[in-house]
């Protein structure tokens, strides 16, 4: 799976018990295309609302100033009161990286709709955590010390200025804390006790804050726990009938899901208890699980380089994440759960669907789809060979050079399977632009800038096709010269798909691109393929060159 850009945001409203109130909320949110809406959660006593969404950047950050706006339109915050902190109608509105997204970008996407806020708004704004200006703002508490009814006061204070907006008393709307913060992981781990005691004991050796002992001088000292970004309380459930270590995991980068797992299952054996399983409570990023995956097949000696529906299964395994309830992956994954429902998808088709599919009438899947699938094959060859190979009797202590050539093979067949589908799409952007209105000489210029512009997308996807082939040829000629000897003719038949698929993919190049008005354009894009091809030539005959000679040494 090719990793989307996708980013969370999870607003706290200060309205938790008139739920039309509420609604009205997440519907601005729903209205806005590429945004996911995952939890809706109120609390009475709290009076707050907590609003879970994930989506493209730009749409997410449309959705929450959006959120932002009808909430300072509805709630009326001199007449709140709750058991929860807060200060504004939109009390906090914390965005978090999910996958293909840096901390540095989430920021710049919080502080742009902070200022929309504060500016369209005329709400002051505060910028926590990653997106503060300041270091005594990266905390929220301080931010929102003193609350709503202190906030006259507050915003009077130079040294408590505003991010953006105005440094004035907004009694409807109060402030609020815009903020980027990692992705937070609630994740519970099952024992075969009912003791809260002895689950807060061995929480107690894992979180960071660890616990309060006195040394020999009678004096109070702290001693910290052995997981770093990990809040963690032990609890029994009488649902389930155990005790259970609740973790909060702060930022799944510092300490993942598998190494808090892998810690509680140590703490716990040193103290007479076994961990039974664990439970995820809410949602968790498909890059956490697959990490979890590998992580547990590299502690067997066992090749990480395998598919991602295996690396899933090992992790649910192996944290036994089906002990309470079950791991169902379209509910659990957020980019499974943001998938598009009934969207058909080429790659998702069976051999023979695919097959027929492409013998049909329909002009797609065409020539540059079925070069990026020949060269997913050839490149699935290799990484097939470097997991046999990292298996292979005698040869274990080399699991782990095959594992890591396997697991590279593994990321050039996902991204050149992912580019089955985008050749198709290509190509009917174009067909959608040709069909565009020409009745005017405006709809005419509109119409041929959009074929312009599928046309040069159309030719610049093969040639990624290639250059992502090509990086291939490395993987399979390490499998032919060090790989299992039984499989080098797997490794040949390997680099013959890959020049195939890159021979095919440059034809798409070339015919796409003497469509293109932009002949600077199209003469470098075609310099570049044919340079690509000619490589692709020399690698493929130095590759089969040594398989037949290796070939003949067995004979």
């Amino acid at each position: 799976m090719n990793e989307k850009r996708i980013i969370e945001c999870v607003p706290n409203f200060s309205e938790g018990r008139d739920m039309s109130v509420i609604k009205q909320i997440t519907d601005v949110i729903e209205s806005v295309d590429g945004v996911k809406l995952l939890d809706v959660d109120p609390g009475k006593d709290t009076n707050r609302t907590v609003v879970t969404f994930v989506g493209n950047p730009e749409a997410v950050s449309e959705a929450a100033f959006r959120a932002v706006k009808k909430a300072s339109e509805i709630i009326d915050m001199s007449k709140h009161h709750g058991a929860h902190p807060r200060m504004g109608a939109t009390d906090v509105c914390p965005f978090i990286p999910v996958s293909g997204i840096t901390m540095e970008e989430t920021v710049k996407y919080a502080r742009k709709v902070a200022e929309r806020i504060g500016n369209e708004l005329k709400i002051p704004v505060y910028c926590y955590e990653n997106a503060a200006s300041e270091e005594k703002r990266r905390n929220l508490a301080s931010c929102r010390a003193g609350e709503y009814e202190g906030l006259r006061k507050k915003l009077e204070d130079p040294a408590w200025k505003p991010d953006f907006g105005p440094a004035a008393f907004n009694k409807f709307s109060g402030a609020t804390a815009v903020g980027a913060r990692d992705f937070l992981v609630a994740f519970n781990v099952n024992l075969n006790t009912t003791s809260t005691r002895r689950a807060n004991a061995i929480a107690f050796d894992v979180r960071e804050k660890g616990r309060i002992v006195k040394n020999k001088e009678g004096k109070e000292i702290s001693v910290p726990g052995t997981l770093k970004s990990v809040k963690a309380i032990g609890w029994y459930i009488e649902e389930y009938g155990i005790a259970q270590i609740s973790m909060n995991l702060t930022n799944i980068s510092v300490t993942p899901v598998h190494i808090a797992f892998d810690e509680v299952c140590r703490k716990a054996d040193a103290r007479g208890v076994r961990v039974t399983g664990s439970e995820l409570v809410g949602l968790i990023p498909f890059k956490a699980i697959l990490d979890a995956g590998k992580y547990f097949l590299e502690k067997q000696n066992r090749s990480a380089g395998v598919s991602d529906s295996e690396l899933i299964k090992i992790a649910v395994k192996s944290m036994g994440l089906n002990d309470i309830h079950p791991f169902i992956p379209e509910e659990k994954i957020i980019e499974f759960v943001m998938a598009e429902k009934g969207k058909r998808k080429l790659i998702d088709m069976s051999l023979r669907s695919f097959m027929d599919e492409t013998a049909s009438e329909s002009p797609a899947p065409g020539g540059g789809s079925i070069s990026a699938y020949l060269g997913a094959l050839g490149v699935a060859l290799g990484t097939m060979v470097a997991n046999l190979s990292s298996h292979k009797k005698g040869w274990d202590d080399r699991w782990k050079e095959f594992s890591d050539w396997a697991v590279r093979g593994k990321e050039i067949q996902n991204r050149l399977l992912d580019l089955v589908d985008e050749d198709t799409e290509a190509f009917n952007r174009i067909l959608e632009a040709f069909s565009l209105p020409k009745n005017s000489e405006a709809e005419k210029k509109v119409r041929r800038d959009a074929v312009q512009s599928a046309t040069k997308n159309a030719t610049i996807v093969p040639f990624v096709v290639m250059e992502t082939a090509f990086r291939g040829f490395e993987l399979i000629r390490a499998m032919v010269e060090t790989g299992n000897p039984n499989s080098v003719t797997d490794a040949g038949v390997g680099a013959l798909a890959l020049h195939s698929c890159i021979k095919g993919a440059g034809l798409n190049v070339k015919v796409n691109a003497s469509g293109l008005e932009d002949k600077t354009f199209a003469a470098e894009i075609i310099s570049k393929a044919q340079l690509l091809e000619s490589k692709a030539v020399d690698e493929e005959e130095a590759i089969i060159k040594m398989v037949r000679s290796r070939i003949s040494q067995r004979s």
